[in-house]
């Protein structure tokens, strides 16, 4: 009753879910989340190829390094005795709290690595204090999948009794940009949380040309985010839309699969790497116009006395044309710098009025 609008789109809030929401919807084009990756001085382009590490021992640098050399930082990221000949093969990543991962969610990434030899799983310590409970959840997980006696069935690597010592924990990054660069160097793809998606965190990672695999088999706002960012970036098949028994075979697949994981990497780094117009997912520019397009429109309805009702914003230049250009970022930060100045100049103004008065 006292929220009208909810700022969304039509994949993460379709029609058909509004009983679930007390709001009505304020569709934007081009998904709902903004994200200013693309124009920020801060944010490093994702590469289609990574920069080698000068040799196997030297010390972690942000972006250099593919994520199966840098192991999640790891000592020993596949836990086994004759390091020399094992190489990780695969890194999945989730960088959410422990808050967003359910049993359900924990157990499916279990199954991932299982399936997938040599791949290792590389989360964050957040918190720190969680993670001896994560550990003791995947003990008494792969301890129920199967007793030791079944073990010389399977490689070392890929034996229940093993998993834990593929899972491996990066500290804190204080610097958001250099957080958001790890991804880079550190994950060759991002497995999504259920029913509570990365937010922007999955931002981080797409700009960070690293692929998610997500659920799209729910009706929560907080679990179609990523659903509607993989839409929009042409990565639908990414999207398991029956379930976990999908979500499973679709990160099995790209780390089993080195074609399909590079084609699906390589075109999510093209759409960061696009210019002339800006990829529309990535254009921060034509989101504010566009935000602010919806706000006049829900405004002009109340106004008019209408009757409070989903609104949408239609990017009436089409997805290719009308968007944001080098050569308009280029004026848009030369405005900036000139507004900084003037403000300057007006402080410094306002400074020796004061101090000509004496009230300084």
């Amino acid at each position: 009753q006292y929220v009208d609008y909810i700022v969304t789109d039509r994949v993460v809030s379709p029609v058909r879910l509004e009983g679930l929401y007390t709001e009505k919807f304020l569709y934007l084009p081009h998904h709902f989340f903004s994200k200013g990756h693309a124009v920020q001085a801060e944010v490093v382009p994702p590469k289609m190829e990574h920069v080698p590490k000068e040799s196997s021992s030297a010390e972690f640098r942000l972006g250099v390094g593919s994520p199966q050399e840098n192991a999640c930082l790891a000592s020993n990221p596949l836990g086994g005795n004759d390091q020399d000949e094992q190489a990780v093969s695969f890194v999945y990543c989730n960088f959410n709290k422990f808050l967003k991962n359910n049993p359900e969610t924990m157990r499916s990434w279990i199954r991932i690595l299982q399936n997938v030899p040599n791949s290792i799983l590389c989360l964050l310590e957040n918190p720190t204090e969680g993670i001896p409970n994560l550990r003791q959840f995947v003990n008494d997980v792969t301890a129920e999948e199967g007793n030791d006696d079944d073990d010389h069935d399977r490689d070392a690597t890929t034996s229940p009794s093993n998993i834990n010592a593929r899972i491996h924990f990066l500290p804190w990054e204080k610097n958001p940009f250099d957080h958001q660069q790890r991804s880079h160097s550190l994950c060759n793809a991002m497995l999504d949380s259920h029913p509570y998606n990365g937010h922007t965190t999955a931002q981080d990672a797409l700009y960070a040309g690293v692929p998610i695999v997500t659920r799209s088999d729910g009706d929560d706002m907080a679990s179609r985010v990523t659903t509607s960012s993989n839409v929009i970036l042409s990565l639908e098949e990414l999207n398991a839309y029956n379930g976990i028994e999908e979500y499973e075979n679709i990160a099995i697949r790209l780390g089993n699969d080195e074609e399909f994981f590079r084609s699906v990497r390589t075109k999510l780094i093209e759409t960061c790497l696009q210019t002339n117009p800006m990829h529309p997912y990535w254009d921060v520019p034509r989101y504010v116009k566009n935000f602010e397009k919806g706000l006049v429109m829900v405004w002009e309805n109340f106004l008019s006395g209408e009757k409070t009702d989903h609104v949408e914003v239609r990017d009436e230049d089409g997805w290719m044309e009308g968007g944001t250009t080098e050569e308009e970022l280029v004026r848009r930060e030369m405005k900036r710098r000139v507004m900084r100045k003037l403000r300057r100049l007006v402080v410094l103004d306002e400074y020796d009025k004061y101090n000509d008065k004496g009230e300084l």
